[in-house]
């Protein structure tokens, strides 16, 4: 099998990402396939010991930091977050390294052959699949851990087969409202769902109500709760283009650190990410004050406040929520006061369209909406209707035209910013590096 044919059977499978909307439920996302899956290979990811992450907003940020924290400590380490920007090998890393397309071809073999005689195999999605391939692949480079961002939800995502040392729940707000539920207890609750027995559970400072919810099933299943914001506290010190610097008080020490990143919410991330590695210093004694700042530092994970270009200056960052864009303005207003701003914005026809209008409006923006490639994306109209009460809203064909056109007569000190959607992000990412379009 080659790496394209690879590829191929994989995307062949139902693709949840790429559907508008659908149900989500014990019929449609059944843990029982991954384990009957997972059982024909060996059930190679027993054993392994295991970071598993949930969370609306940060939590492949975070899964990314603690990657690194493990990895600069010496330790073989697993990512598996999702979705890709560019490439679908860059879901399935080890130490930093995306999965080779040899590697990446054998072990859709494996999969192939273990599928096969399975009565559900029709049934079976790409991101069971692509989950499988992950676990399995970490299991054959023998890594010393591995860091699991959740796909959906948590209780019924295909990674919640894992028994976990810690479990992350990260920033939570409403999203995937027709999936999850309509209030912030419902959709803690789903985000709950990976919280193991007597494991150890770190949280992102939570909503009330989110955390009452948190609490709650910590009690009822015996797991120890760490609160980032109560046990573990951080100051933001200095940011620049090149990253911001932040000092953190953990329940061990103190940690000078800087991070790659840019907004004020990347330090709650990395907040975040310290507690996690602070609590597994006993199992992992490699890891130390100066490998876990090292890590922090090298950290990579592309379009989030990302930079681009200067000279007009733009900025590509994934925010997909009303929450997530609110924070957005806020980096936005921090970081590059008095600038003009053009915002080009696409987003997926399923998310909260007016309230990432509203949040992002107090930008004063020239609003561009693009017409992305992807199966997901919301008409260039909805955008239109949405933004209307705020301003004028040119609309485009897609999304390098509409860079071209924000280009176009903007002076050294503006700002173009393109959001809505990773989507968008891949594809301006893609329209300033000529990168080419992969799977």
């Amino acid at each position: 099998m080659t790496y394209r044919e690879a590829v191929e059977f994989i995307l062949s499978f139902t693709d949840y990402e790429k559907i508008p909307s659908f149900l989500y439920s014990p019929a449609d996302f059944d843990l029982a396939r991954m384990r009957g899956l997972m059982a024909r290979l060996g059930d190679p990811h027993r054993g392994v010991p295991t970071v598993h992450i949930a969370g609306t907003k940060g939590k492949g940020s975070t899964a990314a930091m603690v990657a690194w924290g493990f990895t600069s400590s010496g330790y073989g380490t697993g990512l598996y977050t999702s979705p890709h920007l560019h490439d679908i090998r860059e879901r399935i890393m080890v130490d930093g390294r995306p999965i080779s397309p040899g590697s990446f071809a054998l072990a859709v073999g494996r999969l192939k052959r273990a599928a096969e005689g399975l009565d559900y195999k029709d049934k079976l999605t790409t991101f069971e699949l692509l989950t499988a391939l992950a676990l399995d692949h970490f299991a054959r480079k023998r890594v010393d851990v591995q860091v699991l961002e959740v796909g959906l939800g948590g209780r019924l995502d295909a990674t919640n087969i894992v028994e976990s040392l810690v479990a992350v729940i990260t920033a939570i707000s409403l999203d995937h409202t027709a999936l999850l539920g309509t209030t912030l207890e419902d959709i803690a609750r789903e985000k709950g769902g990976i919280i193991k027995p007597g494991a150890t559970v770190v949280s992102s400072p939570q909503h009330p109500s989110a955390l009452r919810v948190i609490e709650e099933i910590c009690r009822e299943r015996g797991a120890k709760l760490i609160l980032v914001g109560r046990d573990i506290t951080w100051t933001g010190k200095e940011a620049s283009l090149e990253g911001q610097a932040l000092e953190v008080t953990g329940q061990r020490k103190k940690y000078k650190l800087f991070i790659p990143l840019l907004g004020a919410h990347q330090q709650e991330n990395a907040a975040t990410a310290v507690a996690v590695l602070e609590a597994l210093m006993p199992r992992f004694p490699r890891i130390t004050a100066e490998s876990l700042a090292h890590g922090l530092a090298e950290v990579s994970w592309p379009g989030r406040l990302q930079v681009l270009r200067e000279d007009p200056l733009v900025v590509v960052d994934g925010a997909h929520n009303a929450d997530s864009a609110r924070r957005l303005r806020e980096a936005v207003e921090a970081l590059f006061p008095d600038r003009r701003v053009t915002i080009v914005f696409g987003s997926s026809v399923d998310k909260d369209i007016e309230g990432m209008a509203r949040e992002l409006s107090p930008l004063g923006a020239r609003m561009l909406a693009a017409a992305s490639r992807h199966p997901r994306a919301a008409p260039t109209e909805a955008v239109v209707r949405a933004w209307e009460q705020y301003g004028a809203c040119e609309t485009f064909t897609s999304v390098p035209l509409a860079l071209k056109a924000a280009l176009t007569g903007a002076s050294p000190s503006d700002l173009i910013l393109a959001t809505g959607s990773l989507f968008v992000v891949a594809e301006a990412v893609r329209y300033f590096s000529g990168r080419k379009v992969a799977a």
